[in-house]
């Protein structure tokens, strides 16, 4: 049995745990003292002293939803509409619908080419900041519904969604919060006041009146309830949805107007809705690594301090850029401001081209690049998101999708087999140590180390050791783990015995993977 697929539970060894377990746990606000499931959220305060702060954190868990996102490590985006033939990045809400003639569109293309890509997921921009919708939506004209192509009959959206289920990839949407189009029709930051607003609104000849349904009452503006009608055709005509993708942008305004986007009312429709969809990045299940070039943190932490954004949503406790969101120093940074410690993974987004709408004169990253964003990502705990982005035709660039493929195969070729497969293992729990023999001298040159983070993220600094001639010698080192750590080593080492070696933990680490490997490239 390998290491990768075994799980074995290295002791904890921190100085963080000095006062009485029994201590600690009654101050970890939110933890049952029956034993029920620890919550993915704990209250804090400022009076908090560094070891409550880190027992706390050592609490916190993902959901299930969670967990099942973080598995699938590199997804798709898919920019695309009328900023697609106008050439803009940010389109101005004013647009000729008609301008939007993907003549050869073929969502199946898309779909081949992420999955040789390697990819499990991708969003669509159903709607961007200019407010064009890719399907036929009842609540603006601005929409392929108005547009000449396929008659004023096309539906991005429904050709997506059947071409990525008919190639086994999960489904994303991303729906703009600002929405130029709306402003010019006096809907987005009207200055209107919440109300309730029944969900779905019906419009004069509405083909769902008279057939059962579910109907909401929630609180919103008038945009606010414009994007719920929206969220509800999208989750109720389209099939199961696996993410809903937001980001915080504001449209284009005046700086006197304000949209307060009813994040509480759009998230609640979501989980009633779609309630396996991921939540992202504007969201309650991921966060924006604080960047828009791929790269996380050296030393990522899923488990962070967050505060209330005001209108039912949370926000970083921190700067979302600051280089630190989860060590101890930065929870006691934190504790001021901060009002929780949450599971918040980071996701990192970037773009294939140097655009994230297709534009004809740019070209995409080299093998080198991609392959560097990667070790920098998913090798940092965390998914990668990267934007393919859609041409006039309607189809993927042939060039794009070639380097998807050489990509795929890069990363196959850094990580090519492990070398645990078959090797003897053993482990020392009292001293957080695991012991692999390989059989025989091999060379390593990566080394891939992942936590059970159904046990939370614990790893605080680990070594990585090899047994050669002169006894064991460190041949690199950790500060974190979580559900994904690639470490490249300079050079390859030659040594039949290796070992990780926990040296500081918030609690119990709980190991799922000690992979080794020789790359082919």
């Amino acid at each position: 049995m390998t290491v990768s697929r075994r799980l074995f539970m290295a002791a904890a060894v921190t100085t963080a745990l000095t006062a009485s377990s029994a201590s600690l746990a009654a101050a970890a606000a939110g933890r049952p003292s029956d034993g029920a499931k620890p919550p993915h959220r704990i209250r804090i305060g400022p009076t908090d002293t560094p070891e409550i702060l880190v027992a706390k954190a050592s609490r916190v868990r993902p959901t299930a939803r969670q967990i099942a996102w973080q598995k699938l490590e590199q997804t798709a985006f898919l920019h695309f509409g009328v900023n697609t033939f106008t050439g803009l990045e940010w389109g101005t809400g004013d647009e000729d619908p008609d301008v939007f003639q993907p003549a050869e569109l073929d969502t199946d293309q898309w779909a081949r080419a992420l999955r040789d890509g390697g990819f499990k997921l991708a969003i669509l921009t159903v709607k961007h900041h200019d407010g064009f919708v890719l399907y036929p939506s009842r609540y603006t004209k601005h929409s392929v519904a108005s547009s000449s192509w396929r008659g004023g009959k096309g539906d991005v959206l429904r050709s997506f969604t059947d071409s990525l289920r008919r190639y086994g990839i999960k489904v994303g949407v991303y729906i703009s919060p600002a929405d130029e189009n709306q402003y010019l029709d006096g809907v987005y930051a009207n200055g209107s006041e919440r109300a309730t607003r029944t969900i779905p609104t019906l419009v004069p000849g509405d083909d769902r009146s008279g057939r059962g349904r579910r109907t909401f009452a929630l609180d919103a503006t008038d945009y606010g309830a414009h994007m719920l009608n929206q969220l509800y055709e999208v989750l109720t005509e389209y099939g199961p949805v696996d993410e809903v993708w937001f980001d915080g942008a504001q449209g284009r305004i005046p700086p006197e107007k304000v949209e307060t986007y009813d994040w509480d009312s759009w998230y609640a429709l979501i989980r009633a809705l779609a309630p396996d969809a991921t939540m992202a990045v504007r969201g309650p299940d991921v966060r924006w690594v604080g960047n828009e070039g791929g790269l996380a943190r050296e030393n990522e932490w899923s488990v962070v301090p967050v505060k209330d954004s005001g209108n039912g949503s949370i926000d970083y406790a921190l700067k979302y850029d600051a280089p630190d969101q989860g060590s101890r120093e930065a929870l006691v940074e934190a504790r001021s401001v901060a009002q929780y410690l949450q599971w918040w993974p980071a996701e990192c987004d970037v773009s294939i081209r140097p655009g994230w709408f297709y534009h004809e004169d740019e070209q995409p990253k080299s093998v080198e690049e991609l392959t560097d964003i990667w070790f920098r990502s998913v090798g940092r705990n965390s998914v990668l998101l990267l934007n393919i982005p859609p041409d006039r035709r309607g189809r993927l660039p042939d060039a794009d999708v070639a380097r998807l493929r050489e990509f795929r195969e890069r990363i196959r070729g850094e990580l090519p087999r492990d070398l645990t497969r078959g090797a003897r293992i053993r482990h020392d729990r009292g001293a957080g140590t695991v012991t692999v023999d390989l059989g025989r001298a091999r060379e390593v040159d990566r080394i891939r180390l992942a936590e059970d983070i159904r046990h939370g993220q614990q790893l605080e600094h680990a070594v990585v050791e090899a047994h050669t001639g002169d006894g064991w010698r460190t041949v690199t080192e950790v500060d974190t783990a979580g559900a994904s750590r690639v470490l490249t080593l300079a050079a390859p080492v030659t040594a039949r015995r290796w070992r990780l070696r926990v040296t500081r933990s918030r609690d119990t680490v709980r190991v799922a993977e000690f992979g080794l490997y020789r790359s082919e490239v």
